[in-house]
């Protein structure tokens, strides 16, 4: 029988690969022989880069850039083997965790080391950038993450303004580069805010990163006007498209100065891992997640890898540390089984180190079912 495993991580306990091997482990135990297929996935946010990287047989890299507050870090991304393709996480740079909770301010806050990974990756030869965005610490529009590439924000008298959220409000005049990268660039977005209004980047998600109803209110107006000078000065109007809204307006930063484009993070990971082509010929897929709940229904990664799989008639199998979705709910999602891998109450600080024993005991009980059914 051949298996195709392709997890994601279990958050805070094991990493995609990890889940891989425990699920492998429980494979081998009722089936020596059995073809084996190792495929750790990602749904785009965190984990996504180094997945990415592992698979294109590159490796990780460490840059020092700037955090959200404009202070030295070092912060990961990766090289594909043949250098070309660059994986990006904004979050290592621009991210909400490098912050402590009395430093979130997304007036102050910046996306301008994010900008530098994007630089540094380019400059060591990257022509292709996959760039995650989730778990941003920012509401500046994208304006740090340019401003790293060379853009410049002007105010009314010709003087140059920081690349912060605070700033959106009085940029007059935006300046290109003399000379951007050459590079391609696709952005992991699973949020479809546009970049302003009830909906947008300041009023769903600036509360989340320290503001106030009245910094809302200014970055409300600051992403309005950067919007307005760039339909003004460059005759592009973007900001109603979904997505533009993602990481404080990053998504709408990506398309105008990188002219980047948004895709579904899930799907990004699936087409870099050749999700479709490791189908041929498999007679289980083998996924899981830390949690099986409302999100999963709403398109991330198990309900893509079940879509995929289901359109070849290929069972899909799913393990979890908490399963909160009914029969119906998984049936929908194309999903033959899914069970949690705990065998009875457990608190969190139990759970976590049984996790791999848990995957792998319940992949065994399963498969031994499976063998003995096919027998």
């Amino acid at each position: 029988m051949k298996f195709l495993l392709a997890p994601d991580k279990f958050r805070g306990s094991l990493t995609a690969y990890e889940v891989c091997q425990a699920m492998r482990d429980g494979i081998r135990e009722v089936i020596p022989e059995a073809e084996i297929v190792v495929l750790p996935m990602a749904d785009g946010g965190e984990g996504t880069a180094e997945i990415l990287t592992l698979n294109a047989g590159g490796k990780m890299h460490t840059a020092f850039v700037s955090d959200p507050l404009g202070r030295s870090i070092e912060a990961d991304y990766g090289l594909s083997a043949d250098g070309q393709t660059a994986y990006i996480e904004m979050a290592t740079a621009s991210g909400l965790r490098l912050l402590h909770s009395d430093e979130r301010n997304p007036l102050k806050t910046t996306t301008f080391g994010s900008g530098q990974l994007i630089l540094e990756a380019s400059e060591k030869g990257a022509r292709h950038i996959i760039l995650g965005i989730g778990g941003s610490a920012t509401t500046d529009g994208g304006i740090g993450m340019a401003a790293a590439l060379g853009w410049q924000f002007l105010d009314v008298n010709g003087i140059g303004l920081s690349p912060n959220g605070e700033s959106l409000t009085k940029i007059h005049q935006i300046n290109p580069p003399q000379h951007l990268p050459e590079i391609t660039v696709e952005v992991a977005c699973d949020v479809t805010a546009p970049l302003f209004g009830p909906d947008g980047a300041a009023h769903v998600y600036a509360p989340q990163k320290g503001a106030d109803a009245a910094m809302v209110a200014q970055l409300e107006l600051g992403l309005q006007h950067l919007a307005g000078v760039v339909k003004r000065d460059f005759d592009v109007d973007i900001a109603h498209v979904a997505g533009t809204g993602a990481a404080g307006g990053l998504g709408f930063g990506a398309l105008f100065f990188l002219n980047a484009t948004l895709k579904e993070g899930v799907k990004i990971v699936m087409e870099q891992t050749h999700f479709e082509s490791h189908l041929t010929d498999t007679d289980l897929v083998l996924t899981g997640e830390g949690k099986i709940d409302e999100q999963t229904l709403q398109g991330k990664l198990i309900a893509g890898i079940a879509g995929a799989a289901q359109k070849r008639g290929i069972p899909v199998a799913a393990l979890c540390g908490a399963l909160m979705v009914s029969p119906a709910d998984l049936a929908h999602l194309g999903i033959s089984y899914a069970t949690s891998i705990l065998p009875r109450p457990m608190s969190l600080q139990e759970a976590i180190p049984y996790a791999y024993e848990g995957v792998k005991n319940s992949t065994h009980y399963l498969i031994k079912l499976l063998n003995q059914v096919k027998k």
